[in-house]
């Protein structure tokens, strides 16, 4: 499928778990499962934004955006982390509240039967999620993933914490788990916040990328051909690679542009996604790169 038909899935799945944990919610009266339920919610509307960010990235170059709209990808796992900021906020306040005022619950036994369901739900979507974010590095799929298994998670501590307040009759069990589950949403928001910055500043490719990249270069340099002035930068989805190849003056330019093609399509072979962008110049010059100049 594609990312757009993951994420529409997405959306479906969270308006599911929405009405399945906002029931478990209504029966038992616990804040915890509350809380799970205003992270659903935090889940849907991420959903949508990511939706509408890879629809975004995947329009072509045009005359105002000549590299593309790839970065919009990037947008969605901010948003996203933001939007969890706002959810442990809320949950925080209405756990305070519950600790202040506390309350007997209610049909305990259901409350966790419908959230385990729903939690099932999004741990197979995140998944499944998950390995095609990995296989088509979509920054916003992957930000979508993680979330959803930050839900899981979440879900995970709300029913251990609900049975040992049935186990002990502690009830101010419930809203102090529902504290801890705020503080652990605000650790994968500040996460994708960060990974979401790190990619609108043209953050470098990762290792594994690299290594790739040198391999092929030292496939093909020797005595007649040197690399340098080599950076990187990632997209969204794209990946690009510059640099400087330096050749015999002597070479023809029909000579120097086949030598030149060969490494471009050996390097977008190797790195998937990747653009490479080539300059040639003789082996006795040197282009001046990084100085005082460049950063005015």
């Amino acid at each position: 499928m594609e990312v757009r038909t993951y994420l529409k899935v997405s959306i479906a799945v969270a308006l599911a778990t929405i009405a399945l944990k906002t029931g478990a919610w209504w029966v038992s009266g616990s804040v915890s499962l509350l809380s799970d339920a205003l992270e659903s919610l935090v889940n849907l509307a991420g959903a949508m934004f990511a939706l509408a960010m890879v629809t975004i990235a995947a329009r072509p170059p045009d005359d105002d955006h000549p590299y593309g709209h790839h970065k919009a990808e990037y947008f969605s796992s901010g948003f996203e982390g933001v939007l969890i900021f706002a959810a442990a906020l809320a949950i925080v306040v209405a756990a305070v509240h519950r600790l202040l005022n506390p309350q007997p619950l209610e049909a305990v036994g259901l409350g966790l039967l419908l959230s385990v369901v729903s939690s099932a739900m999004n741990g197979g979507l995140a998944w499944t999620m998950l390995r095609k974010a990995r296989a088509v590095r979509s920054m916003a799929l992957e930000a979508d993933a993680r979330h959803l298994f930050t839900d899981v998670w979440t879900s995970a501590g709300v029913v251990i914490g609900l049975l040992a307040v049935m186990a002990t009759g502690w009830q101010w069990l419930d809203p102090v788990i529902a504290i801890a589950v705020a503080l652990n949403i605000l650790r994968e928001g500040a996460s994708l916040v960060w990974r979401s910055a790190g990619g609108l500043m043209d953050q470098a490719l990762e290792p594994d990328a690299q290594a790739e990249i040198d391999k092929v270069l030292q496939g093909f340099a020797h005595h007649t051909i040197r690399f340098d002035h080599l950076v990187t930068r990632r997209a969204g989805q794209r990946r690009f690679v510059d640099m400087h190849m330096h050749m015999p003056a002597a070479w023809t330019l029909g000579r120097a542009a086949a030598v030149r093609a060969s490494v471009e399509q050996a390097l977008m072979a190797a790195v998937p996604g990747l653009r490479a962008t080539i300059q040639s110049l003789p082996l006795d010059v040197e282009a001046h790169v990084g100085d005082e100049l460049d950063l005015l």
